[in-house]
């Protein structure tokens, strides 16, 4: 059952949420993130890194401990592409472009394209979906090969 009519006010609010919350993790803010962004039950995530589609958010207190170790000392500025919305659902297209250390690589660009499903639950919102990729810069079509091979770029 729909809710209200989504408004600006609506996309804005999710807009700064997600500012906020990339902020978080990319300095290793993991209680913060949390504080930010709740996860559906059936959430989705497919990793920048690639892989396997993951279901579900681990909220467990070893796994936030682990991101928070994962990510350190960074910053992040979020560059909205796009939005769309019907029902109870906001689609944002962003770019995060960030830096900070992740796992045991110095300070560097980690920049993403990313894609996220907002879905109202109540009178606030919850993540459903966020799929995101490294290709902010170009790549070559050799190196898009060398990659659907998972070979060495």
């Amino acid at each position: 059952m729909s809710h209200a009519e989504i408004t600006d006010d609506d996309i804005d609010e999710l807009v700064r949420l997600n500012q906020d919350a990339a902020s978080a993790i990319i300095r290793g803010d993991m209680k913060r993130y949390l504080e930010l962004i709740h996860h559906a039950d059936d959430y989705t995530l497919m990793p920048p890194s690639g892989g396997e589609t993951r279901r579900g958010f681990d909220r467990s207190e070893e796994n936030v401990a682990e991101m928070a170790r994962f990510f350190r000392n960074g910053e992040a500025e979020v560059e909205l592409v796009q939005t769309y919305a019907s029902g109870d659902l906001v689609v944002l297209v962003v770019v995060e472009r960030q830096h900070g250390e992740v796992g045991d690589l110095p300070d560097r660009d980690w920049s993403l394209r990313v894609t996220l499903v907002f879905r109202r639950a109540g009178t606030g919102w919850e993540l459903a979906h966020r799929h995101a990729d490294l290709l902010v810069n170009p790549i070559s079509l050799e190196q898009a090969a060398a990659l659907t091979r998972g070979s060495d770029v």
